[in-house]
């Protein structure tokens, strides 16, 4: 593919992730909690800020958030050793992330709803159209639907088990129109930008995609391996003829440089309605 043809692909992805009428955001633990496992107002309310701008531009928007477990650690100062702490450490923190987010829309006079899922909720045909008619409903309101793992009942057989996977799968499941992927790395680079200087942000995933994921499996340890599943998610949401962008949570103005077709992150161009070869 010439420069000008991928330029011209690239510029189409980010109009089409600008003209989004439906938006999933999915916000991983780290964009939501300090050091400590505490849930951090300021990067909570930073997060809703962002997700208004999108809203107020008359978008529907469903938020995909972890925390949980995080918000449930520096709750009451548990450490989770066992399956049933992990599992019972996540309601204490469930609870008091909806309390969060219900608190940071209300400045905005905006309505919540949490959603708890499993693997068998997306799998089950019959389980899967009432989720979906239920969003339906909630986004016809104007209510944003807050979707999370049911860690308290999900065991190793029906754990989804990743919620970038979530969001993919969600995005693909209701027909949404683009997928944000908030993370605390700037997207996707060619090392660990934690610990590579001359690491470079990839502006965009399309007929690179191997060479991407050869970079990837080179350069993940324990500290970045989420990028792996990030990049699998979007790459799935691409495959549906959806964009999908990943971009760094604390990014100033993010959702609203996305809705305005404005570089940021990485953004995953789609195999379907935008070529890339």
């Amino acid at each position: 593919m010439s420069k000008g043809l991928e330029d011209a692909a690239v510029d189409e992805a980010r109009q089409l992730a600008a003209d989004a009428d439906r938006v999933i955001v999915k916000a991983g633990t780290n964009s939501l909690t300090d050091d400590e496992s505490n849930l951090d107002d300021e990067k909570l309310d930073k997060l809703v800020d962002d997700l208004e701008d999108l809203l107020s531009r008359d978008k529907q928007v469903i938020l995909v958030s972890s925390g949980a477990v995080g918000a449930g650690t520096g709750r009451i100062e548990q450490s989770s050793g066992t399956v049933e702490e992990t599992q019972a450490l996540s309601t204490v923190g469930q609870s008091h992330l909806m309390h969060r987010y219900t608190e940071s829309f209300a400045r905005y006079d905006r309505k919540v709803a949490q959603l708890l899922l499993t693997q068998h909720d997306l799998e089950n045909p019959e389980r899967f159209t009432n989720l979906r008619n239920t969003i339906e409903t909630l986004l016809d309101w104007g209510v944003v639907p807050i979707i999370n793992e049911n860690d308290a009942v999900a065991t190793e057989e029906i754990r989804i088990g990743d919620n970038d996977m979530l969001s993919s799968a969600a995005a693909i499941g209701v027909d949404a129109d683009l997928l944000v992927t908030l993370t605390d790395v700037g997207g996707v680079y060619t090392g660990n930008p934690k610990r590579d200087d001359d690491a470079e942000r990839i502006e965009a995933v399309g007929a690179n995609y191997d060479q991407v994921q050869e970079i990837i499996s080179e350069t993940t340890s324990e500290g970045f391996g989420g990028i792996q599943t990030k990049v699998e998610g979007a790459r799935d949401v691409s495959e549906h003829g959806t964009p999908a962008v990943i971009a760094k949570s604390t990014e100033p103005d993010v959702l609203e440089k996305i809705a305005t077709a404005k570089p940021v992150g990485t953004i995953f161009i789609p195999i379907n309605g935008v070529s890339d070869d």
